[in-house]
């Protein structure tokens, strides 16, 4: 507990190292802009709700495409609280599409399992199958361990697609705005790897996530 004039000093200094950390990312995503691209020839072929595309289809007539690869083999019956989470942390797509980029889920499992989650989370981000084992190998998010997550980015110059950019684990958290928001709070994501003032709620990672529909529960 301090008095106001203290709380602003100390948050001045506390500003001055986010914003030199917000540089520091600036200059981090300049380069990522600039990271060499690699073409893509194989010929992968995905399943929709509307039926069969090609990996250009998937872009909807756009340049970018980002491709969340959500952690779902067939006949699972365990829905990936993480991804879930993930996915409804994305928002409107007409702000992306504005600037002339698409996002897409891929999964291994078949539209037949996809349809009952997207009904049942209301989502409506467009969500394919990947036909066969290529895509999600040649991605790097399905190992002899099992499937992954991640999130690739591509780019199409006609005809022609080049992936450009994948990240996964921590890359793609800090994609979500539920862990932003809760890293500004004072208790943080209260997880127990976090440095947190003593006495802070601290509990095991990932343990404490659920379906947005089961929290009540």
């Amino acid at each position: 507990m301090v008095s106001p004039t203290e709380w602003k000093v100390a948050h001045e200094r506390l500003l001055a190292k986010e914003k030199e950390a917000t540089r520091a990312r600036d200059a981090l995503a300049a380069e990522r802009r600039r990271q060499p691209m690699v073409r893509i020839d194989k010929d992968y072929v995905f399943e929709g709700p509307d039926g069969e595309a090609s990996l250009p289809e998937l872009f909807d007539g756009r340049r970018q495409l980002i491709v969340y690869h959500f952690m779902l083999p067939p006949g699972t019956d365990h829905l990936c609280e993480g991804c879930s989470l993930f996915v409804d942390n994305m928002g409107h797509p007409a702000h992306l599409r504005a600037r002339d980029t698409s996002l897409v889920l891929v999964s291994r499992a078949p539209q037949a399992e996809i349809e009952p989650i997207r009904t049942r989370m209301d989502w409506t981000v467009p969500w394919f199958t990947a036909r066969g084992d290529d895509f999600n190998v040649d991605a790097g998010v399905l190992t002899d361990d099992g499937d992954g997550f991640g999130l690739s980015v591509f780019l199409r110059d006609g005809d022609s697609v080049f992936r450009t950019y994948f990240t996964s684990g921590r890359g793609v958290e800090a994609l979500g705005s539920n862990w932003t928001f809760l890293d500004l709070t004072p208790f943080g994501r209260q997880e127990d790897w976090e440095d947190s003032p003593e006495g802070r709620p601290q509990t095991a990672p990932y343990q404490w996530r659920r379906l947005h529909d089961e929290y009540d529960a």
